[in-house]
């Protein structure tokens, strides 16, 4: 019977279990959005992990949605992560790059004064987002035209261009949260008509887009996506968040990706449901899943099928050798949640292991 620690076939890759390590934004890059060696540190840390799915990247240069995150637009980033990958590499682990852009979640004191762009000019409501100056209120973001679209999709696959320089092993695509793709998927941020709303055929088509661009530098079978239909975080919901994955799921399914990342739930939890079993019913490909997962659950659904693996966010966060604690059946940190947004070690890689 498969569980957490059965090794899994993904692409070219033989992972030696099936414990991820979800994207986790901790703001500890430098000012001009370069990964550092501190990053190189905190993740080689948690190498034991299946797969490390490295926190959302910067695609192109002036979309920052939060202060201190990274990029992979320049050079000098491609070298930033570089020691990242590498350190990674030595010490036996995979790591993909979750690629982003962060729509209307953008902030014009992230981004010389510009105004964020969206599929639809639709603010986020009740919460702020973190800049130099503190935490602001967002901003009316303006509509984005059919023709900027095209640009936005070669930004993409100069970022998988240049993820690939810097040692990925792959990419996911940060289909998510109330950010760029996620706003044209779904239906509560997305009003517009023409080629990208409307349908849900129109509003998937910028994904699919970005996916057949990444996927010229990457095989499909590097590239992830993760998506989120029911997390309600940026102002998010859709009106038929089944019918929308149930059609998504039947898309993907023919491009051989190497996974796909389900966020089974809302943070907010103003939206139930369940989207794991539909997804499964029409993708047979590899179902990653996310959100409030103890040991005993994700092996019960990975053995059940419904899964294949389970991302764990907060809990690798506090525990680098997450694997090595849940074989044991040993205790878990605790993690200090003032620290996951502040710079420097404390609450990033002085995190105790078991030994």
């Amino acid at each position: 019977m498969k569980d957490l620690f059965t090794p899994l076939e993904i692409g070219p890759y033989t992972l030696p279990n099936r414990i991820f390590m979800a994207p986790l934004t901790r703001a500890r890059a430098v000012e001009d959005h370069t990964a550092n060696e501190l990053m190189a540190e905190y993740y080689s840390q948690r190498a034991g992990a299946g797969l490390i799915i490295a926190e959302a990247t910067m695609a192109i240069e002036g979309n920052s949605a939060f202060w201190m995150e990274p990029g992979i637009y320049s050079e000098g980033q491609v070298d930033g992560w570089k020691l990242t990958t590498d350190a990674v590499h030595s010490a036996g682990g995979k790591i993909f790059l979750q690629v982003w852009h962060g729509g209307r979640a953008c902030h014009p004191l992230l981004n010389d004064g510009a105004q964020p762009v969206a599929p639809s000019p639709l603010r986020i409501e009740g919460d702020e987002v973190h800049t130099p100056e503190g935490k602001k209120p967002y901003v009316l973001p303006r509509e984005l035209s059919d023709e900027e679209i095209p640009g936005i999709v070669a930004g993409f696959k100069k970022a998988a261009e240049n993820a690939k320089a810097a040692g990925f092993d792959g990419i996911e695509i940060h289909g998510a949260n109330g950010y760029l793709i996620d706003e044209f998927l779904r239906d509560g941020a997305n009003k517009r008509s023409g080629a990208y709303g409307g349908s849900i055929e129109n509003r998937c088509r910028f994904l699919m887009e970005v996916l057949a661009a990444v996927t010229e530098v990457f095989d499909s079978s590097q590239v992830g996506v993760r998506i989120s239909p029911l997390n309600s975080f940026n102002s998010m919901i859709d009106s038929d968040p089944i019918a929308l994955i149930t059609y998504l799921s039947k898309k993907l399914s023919p491009l051989n990706l190497a996974y796909l990342h389900v966020m089974r739930g809302d943070f907010a939890q103003k939206q139930e449901g369940d989207v794991l079993t539909p997804i499964r019913e029409n993708y047979p490909g590899i179902i990653v899943a996310n959100m409030g997962y103890a040991k005993e659950e994700a092996d019960k659904q990975i053995a059940s099928g419904l899964v294949d693996a389970v991302a764990f966010g907060v809990p690798f966060l506090a525990n680098p050798d997450l694997p090595a604690r849940f074989n044991a059946g040993a205790d878990l940190n605790e993690p200090d949640q003032s620290t996951f947004y502040t710079q420097g070690a404390e609450g990033y890689t002085d995190y105790p292991s078991m030994d």
